[in-house]
């Protein structure tokens, strides 16, 4: 594991019966960047962001994130990162600010230290009017930027975002990226998986994954150099499709 790398994943296996759903996966993932984690349907991209947070065991190899071990230390994994998935995960029959006390004890936070989290939170997304409304009650879009707020509430060193992006318009999905970026500045280190491929071209470096197996792995303008395309997206139908 080299000095910066926050998480360090060796010769990573995840079997299921006879089917190999991650097959010797090997990359690094270093302090404070953005890191997509691209593929298509089926690749073995949400198996993976499983045993990188703590919540799925690798078959073989090691797996080490935020200096504890998944086979051994999920539970320490857990205390240490946020999450956030395609469903947003916040309960819609509770408020937002509900919500945001749900799971500021979720992640161990004292009563006062979640109270100033809230009203810095809905003050910081413009949220003030919103507090006492129901999840249910609120567009997509809002849904979308305070569960990825909510995910990174106690500050964590990680936070994975799987697929965070799926089902919403193009400008939202814009303005998501742009809290993404300000996470990043803030130090926290962001693992998003993706299938959109004009998204890759925000991330600080991209691995490409394919049937299990990851087939590229660099930073966007030196994979479009490499395979002589002008997007991320012609990378990966050259390499996912040949």
């Amino acid at each position: 594991m080299t000095k910066n790398a926050i998480i360090s994943v060796k010769n990573l296996v995840k079997k299921f019966g006879n089917f190999t759903a991650n097959d010797n996966l090997n990359f690094e993932v270093h302090e404070g960047e953005i890191f997509g984690f691209l593929g298509a349907n089926g690749a073995g991209k949400t198996t993976a962001v499983r045993i990188l947070s703590g919540l799925s065991a690798p078959t073989s190899g090691e797996v080490i994130v935020a200096g504890f071990n998944a086979r051994k230390q999920p539970e320490q994994i857990k205390k240490n990162i946020g999450y956030m998935c395609q469903k947003f995960s916040l309960y819609e029959d509770l408020t937002v600010k509900e919500n945001i006390m749900l799971y500021g004890g979720i992640y161990g936070m004292n009563k006062k230290l979640i109270r100033e989290r809230t009203d810095s939170l809905l003050k910081r997304l413009n949220f003030e009017e919103y507090g006492d409304r129901l999840i249910l009650d609120l567009p997509l879009g809002l849904k979308q930027k305070l569960a990825f707020s909510v995910a990174v509430l106690h500050q964590p060193k990680i936070v994975f975002l799987d697929e965070p992006t799926g089902g919403v318009d193009p400008v939202t999905r814009r303005q998501f990226w742009e809290m993404i970026y300000e996470t990043a500045a803030g130090g926290i280190t962001v693992f998003v998986t993706t299938h959109y491929m004009d998204e890759a071209e925000y991330c600080d470096r991209v691995s490409i994954m394919s049937e299990g197996k990851i087939v590229a792995l660099d930073t966007p303008a030196e994979l479009k150099k490499q395979y002589n395309v002008g997007s991320v997206e012609e990378v990966f139908i050259k390499i996912a499709r040949p």
